[in-house]
This record gives structure tokens, C-alpha cells and sequence, in this order.
């Protein structure tokens, strides 16, 4: 199964306003692992830049004005071509990410998108009722690693970084990336002729240790306790 984890930038809230698209970024997942492709880039949103918007993602109207516009093939036409046929994951997508994405493709007179969405907030909010649910709260609560965005604050394609490591804690943590699926049906007089279409995958990035000093050093004066034959030091 093909996924693709995408977060916009913008100028703010609402499209009908006159807000627009100034980065869009994302990252794919096959089977529920990241592969390493990834899609990005900067659009010039044609107006200026709030302060309240620049103070979120730091990109100003000087920065974004060389870039491509929306309707660019390199912009719309070129995402779409990435995430086709594959389901979209996207925090607040479906009040927020999505509906905006549809506005900016119907105002620049290009079709809109028919995927799938899976909203992690929404996600979150049913898995752990009444806890926050902003993506620095999962990032927290899954122990995935926010220094990169704490330096250089908000960015698309970092955020779906980090969101497609909190989509695999919140969807199954270590069992992602299984997959017991066949490469091709085996013949009725061929039983158990498929192959394994692949093996689990290791995690983007290891899990933080658990195990408290106080646990540890238990276990050492259980272990001395045990003598120097003990099995566990051989």
C-alpha cells in the first residue's frame, strides 16, 4: 500500500481571503515505512507575507518571490503527478490541508484531487481522548526527535518528516512495515510457489531506552547477589 504524507505552508487560514500556498512538502510511505522519496517546494503565493504567517515558517514574500507559482508545472501538476493513486495523510487535513490544496487546484483551473485522507489528527484524537493532539504533543508522546524543527521552526517538508514518524507510532509502532502479502498467485498445482514480497523494516529512527538507572542498577545487585556464575554474565 502506497501513502503519502504531505503539509502545506501558507499565508494563512483561508483561501477565500486570499491567502495562498507558499511550500508544500511530503513524503511517501510503502507499506507502511518510509521509503526516502520525498516531494518538495516553494511557491510564490503572488502577495505579500503576513508577519503572523512569516513568524510561523519564516519564509518572506523577497524569498518566496523567484520561485514558481502555483499552477507551475514544477508546483501543482508535479504533485499531483507524486502522490497519484496513493492514500493522503495529513494533520488537520481533512479541516484544513485538503480543502485548501482543492481551493488553490479549482482557482488555478486544474482538476481536483480524488484521494483517499487520513487525518492524524483526528487519528489521535480517538486513540487518546481528552490528551493534546497538535503534532509537537505526538511528537513528544512517541519520542520523536523535534531539535531539527526547535532551530529552524516550521517547514513542510520537515513536518512531514515528522509526521510519518508519528503515523507509524499511531498505527502500529514496530509492526509497520510488515508486509505478508505475495508476489504473485501461485499456480493450483504450484502450492507456496510466491515469494515473500518482504521483510519487516527497521525504524527510521530507534526508539529511546526505557529502562530506568533504577532498574538497572536492581538488575546489577540481583545479579551480583547471584555469584560470578551467574548465566546472565556469561
Amino acid at each position: 500500500m502506497r501513502q503519502v504524507v504531505f503539509d502545506l505552508e501558507t499565508t494563512g487560514f483561508q483561501f477565500s481571503r486570499g491567502h495562498r500556498v507558499v511550500e508544500i512538502g511530503a513524503v511517501e510511505l510503502v507499506n507502511g515505512a518510509i521509503t526516502g522519496r520525498n516531494f518538495h517546494t516553494y511557491v510564490n503565493p503572488e502577495r505579500d507575507m503576513p508577519e503572523d504567517a512569516y513568524r510561523v515558517h519564516g519564509l518572506s514574500e523577497a524569498f518566496l518571490r523567484d520561485k514558481p507559482v502555483f499552477a507551475d508545472k514544477s508546483v501543482a501538476p508535479a504533485f499531483s503527478a507524486f502522490i497519484e493513486g496513493a492514500e493522503l495523510i495529513a494533520h488537520n487535513g481533512v479541516g484544513f490541508d485538503l480543502p485548501f490544496l482543492q481551493a488553490e487546484l479549482e482557482a488555478a483551473g486544474l482538476e481536483r484531487l480524488e484521494n483517499e485522507i487520513t487525518d492524524t489528527m483526528l487519528l489521535a484524537r480517538r486513540k487518546y481522548p481528552g490528551a493534546p493532539a497538535s503534532l509537537d504533543a505526538l511528537c513528544a508522546r512517541f519520542g520523536v526527535d523535534t531539535k531539527e524543527r526547535e532551530r529552524d521552526g516550521h517547514g513542510a517538508l520537515l513536518d512531514s518528516r515528522l509526521l510519518a514518524e508519528v503515523y507509524i507510532e499511531l498505527t502500529g509502532g514496530a509492526q509497520a512495515g510488515l508486509d505478508f502479502g505475495r508476489i504473485g498467485a501461485p499456480a493450483d498445482d504450484e502450492p507456496g510457489s510466491g515469494e515473500m514480497r518482504r521483510g519487516p523494516r527497521s525504524r527510521p529512527r530507534p526508539l529511546p531506552a526505557r529502562l530506568t538507572e533504577a532498574e538497572k542498577s536492581a538488575h546489577e545487585a540481583l545479579l551480583d547477589e547471584m555469584g560470578e556464575d551467574c548465566l546472565w554474565r556469561a
